[in-house]
């Protein structure tokens, strides 16, 4: 089962990757660009035919090193197709 983990940072935490882009993006002419913030995604295969099961897996792989929980959020979901 592939299951993907998007990774964001917390809200009030700054993101300096975001502001830098952003930028980029006014420089280009895209100035109208609102608040931008730059994210992780992860795709993992686990074994197995239980979406419960999986997202359990996956749930202790963010805990454990995945996600850092005191700067990041995360939410994991069934990649369909």
């Amino acid at each position: 089962m592939r299951l993907r983990v998007l990774i964001r940072l917390k809200p009030g935490i700054m993101d300096v990757q975001g502001t830098a882009i952003q930028r980029a993006l006014a420089g280009l002419g895209f100035g109208d660009v609102g608040d931008l913030r730059v994210g992780k995604v992860i795709e993992v295969d686990v074994p197995g035919d239980s979406v419960d099961a999986a997202r359990r897996r996956v749930d202790e792989m963010c805990r454990k090193l995945l996600v850092n929980p005191i700067l990041e959020d995360y939410a994991v979901e069934p990649v369909v197709g």
